[in-house]
């Protein structure tokens, strides 16, 4: 059928390729997600405009590699609940209102959500009302986040919302972007979303930013085997399990020529600083507090013999990826983590894996491996393999990639009927 007369093809072809990305839990382009998915949808001919909270010096309006970015003023931090009502009110409604802006300045036809907040889906839900689509990137399970970081204080009434808040997404959503298999099938199973509009591309880390090099010239003139840490140290993330592990491993293994690098920040981080003392371990951790910049990172990444993921074994983390482990793996570090669904996958044969929760387990798996170099480097090159042939960035942008172009060919059909 012949097209409906109205605007060219040319600007057709322009308004389905606009992209509005919203974030709201980190600065772009800190995010490594976002600020890889943003690249690879610039590099594939669309237009994309990002909505994200400024970090220090950062300005409120900028163009970043061809990406337009918007910027507004983090909220004042508050503590509690009501601190996080307050965080989520203040956000959105700037976010909002920077999207009206763009929205008449310069369009867009999809909104691509990054989420949590699930809160999002009321600003999508508003622009679908307008005739655009909905693409929703599930970062995060919020109710499985919200059960893990509080512990057994978790409020049942709460959980509720953020079930239904989450189905309600992902059902509005015309595209859902999961991270892995168990958050399909979460998608598919809790929040009844049909498999054809779920698509899975993975965290893989990006080639061109994580490689191997020289390390950090301070840790190597010590002589001690570094066991490494590098990651956000939040009560969900199990540093304290790491913690655990390493007093076990210098006072029951007796393992003394150990030096645990904990490279990262995180509201945990001072009760983990806390607890080492505590655990009378100030000789053999060192914190380095949050590291600016790529480089400085894979300086102590490089630096590291051993790394480990500490991750606890409960629903969230036995269904999440944790990015940390394909970074450690993609500069060819051998891994000790739990033995947990999703951190087994992306290793595999990259890791030794220790019964979850069970720090004693945990040290003596590091014990083994500080003990057998060879082993070392057979696990380092088979994960350095595993990321280069199948789950870099590399690999997984053009599932995305896939994804925009089905969704925009379905609204050319559409159009064009």
């Amino acid at each position: 059928m012949q097209s409906k007369p109205g605007k060219s093809d040319t600007e057709r072809t322009k308004g389905r390729r606009r992209i509005l990305m919203l974030l709201e839990n980190c600065p772009f382009p800190k995010d490594d997600r976002v600020r890889r998915e943003a690249r690879a949808l610039i590099s594939a001919g669309y237009q994309v405009t990002v909505i994200a909270p400024a970090s220090r010096s950062q300005p409120m309006r900028e163009m970043w590699e061809g990406v337009n970015v918007y910027r507004y003023p983090p909220p004042v931090e508050k503590v509690g609940f009501v601190g996080y009502i307050w965080e989520y009110a203040y956000s959105l409604t700037r976010i909002f209102l920077l999207s009206l802006y763009v929205f008449f300045r310069e369009g867009f036809d999809i909104v691509h959500a990054h989420q949590p907040p699930d809160l999002f889906v009321f600003i999508a839900g508003f622009y679908k009302l307008l005739g655009k689509k909905y693409v929703l990137d599930h970062h995060d399970l919020a109710p499985d986040l919200y059960e893990a970081r509080f512990r057994g204080r978790s409020k049942w009434i709460v959980t509720r919302v953020l079930v239904w808040l989450e189905k309600f997404a992902c059902r509005l959503a015309d595209r859902v972007i999961a991270t892995n298999e168990s958050y399909k099938r979460v998608e598919m199973e809790r929040d009844h979303v049909d498999e054809g509009r779920i698509v899975i591309v993975r965290n893989g880390p990006d080639l061109q930013e994580l490689y191997q090099s020289e390390g950090e010239p301070a840790l190597r003139k010590n002589g001690k085997t570094i066991i490494g840490y590098v990651g956000v140290m939040g009560t969900q993330d199990g540093v304290d399990n790491l913690l655990y592990a390493i007093k076990h491993l210098v006072f029951e293994i007796g393992r003394k020529d150990v030096l645990c690098v904990l490279v990262g920040s995180g509201n945990a981080l001072p009760e983990l600083k806390h607890l080492s003392e505590c655990l009378g371990l100030a000789e053999y951790v060192q914190f380095t507090g949050w590291v600016d910049g790529q480089e400085q990172v894979l300086r102590y990444l490089n630096a590291m013999n051993v790394c480990a993921a500490p991750e606890p074994g409960d629903v969230y983390n036995q269904r999440s990826t944790a990015a940390k482990v394909m970074e450690y793996m993609a500069v060819g570090k051998p891994v000790v983590s739990f033995d947990l669904i999703e951190h087994r996958f992306s290793a595999q044969d990259a890791a030794l894996y220790a019964s979850p929760n069970d720090c004693a387990d945990f040290a003596c798996k590091l014990d083994f491996l500080i003990d057998n170099p060879a082993v070392q480097g057979r696990l380092g090159r088979y994960g350095l393999e595993r990321i280069h042939n199948q789950l870099a960035w590399q690999h997984q942008s053009k599932l995305l990639v896939r994804m925009y172009k089905l969704l925009t060919s379905e609204e050319t059909e559409r159009m064009e009927a």
